[in-house]
């Protein structure tokens, strides 16, 4: 199979729409990351997007959907709170989970009586959305455990010759996944930080938990329960108060041919690490989010470990940043 990128217009949207409804699966762009869609409603096709991933059997994946869609022909319930979220960040990189009419596959929940559904803001998203007119499943488009991908070519590199399009909107500008919001009680609870933050959640619904999954639960959406994120080279963690720690391991690493690699906050990128290889993931909770799945990419090129230093600001957009951060380097057998 050849796979083709596209920008998503014209043609393109024809091929994506016949190629939906063939059954077959279509990388699209969204704010966040690049996701791997697919008929929501046929078995079959959302089987595919398990087996092209190598994604867990007990993952649910989220249901994509232009703005203009009837969100309420899909879930059984929207409490008030959950209306005025939508009308404040919808579309945007907010999902939402909802008891299910069961109108999709089964398999996308994983069994779950609920169903997760997002409206993303992207361009190109909404006019394949739109184009295909149905609920799209769809996780980020990398092979399971891979980090998720910000740019068509991330898509390729994983997928090529196995999905026939990507349709290219660019680099996304969000750069991680879409928050997570389990809206089927009282009080709407995080179950994955994301770029739509606790704060800006409370102060819509006028409160907001986070989710505490529990051991051996099943996972209530994705990015609860499994390693993700993981660039193909060997990733050491360290906090900042063991820099002289981290900066021993890199020398450790360069002595003996490792090609060590520094992936850090702005302030140290520019100040106490600039002599050594660093990957500068800037200055600002919103800006490290947007660079790092591209930096994780690029640490996995360029080094033989990549050693993260964990940042120094906390809370908002950066529960989300550490989220990924963490998964991404540590637990992989290579960790500090």
């Amino acid at each position: 199979m050849k796979t083709v990128i596209a920008r998503a217009e014209g043609a393109a949207l024809t091929w994506a729409k016949e190629y939906i409804l063939n059954g077959e699966v279509v990388a699209f762009h969204t704010e966040t990351v690049y996701g791997l869609g697919a008929d929501a409603r046929s078995d079959n096709a959302v089987k595919r997007i398990f087996q092209l991933k190598g994604r867990p059997a007990d993952n649910p994946l989220i249901v994509h959907v232009h703005k203009d869609y009837d969100i309420a022909s899909l879930v059984d319930y929207v409490p008030p709170y959950a209306e005025a979220l939508k009308r404040e960040y919808l579309p945007g990189p907010l999902t939402m989970v909802f008891p299910s009419k069961g109108k999709v596959s089964a398999l996308v929940s994983c069994g779950l009586q609920t169903l997760a559904v997002r409206v993303p803001s992207s361009v190109t998203a909404q006019a394949f959305l739109k184009e295909a007119d149905i609920p799209i499943a769809a996780p980020s488009a990398n092979l399971s455990k891979h980090v998720s991908p910000v740019t068509a070519r991330h898509v390729y590199d994983d997928f090529a010759g196995k999905i026939p399009l990507i349709l290219d909107g660019g680099e996304c500008s969000g750069g991680i996944e879409s928050t997570v919001l389990d809206c089927t009680g009282e009080v709407p609870q995080i179950l994955r930080a994301g770029l739509v933050t606790q704060e800006m959640i409370a102060r819509v619904a006028g409160d907001c938990g986070v989710y505490r999954m529990k051991s051996g639960e099943k996972p209530k959406s994705p990015g609860m329960a499994y390693q993700h994120y993981s660039p193909r080279c060997a990733t050491a963690y360290y906090p900042q108060e063991e820099l002289a720690a981290a900066v021993e391991r890199y020398q450790r690493e360069e002595q003996a041919g490792n090609r060590p690699c520094f992936l850090c906050e702005s302030e140290l990128a520019c100040g106490a690490l600039s002599a050594f290889c660093t990957l500068d993931l800037g200055h600002t909770g919103k800006e490290m989010a947007r660079r790092l799945y591209a930096l994780l990419r690029r640490g996995e090129e360029i080094s033989g470990i990549l050693i993260a230093i964990e940042p120094k600001e906390k809370g908002g957009v950066m529960e989300g940043v550490l989220n990924r951060l963490t998964r991404a380097c540590r637990g992989n057998g290579n960790e500090a």
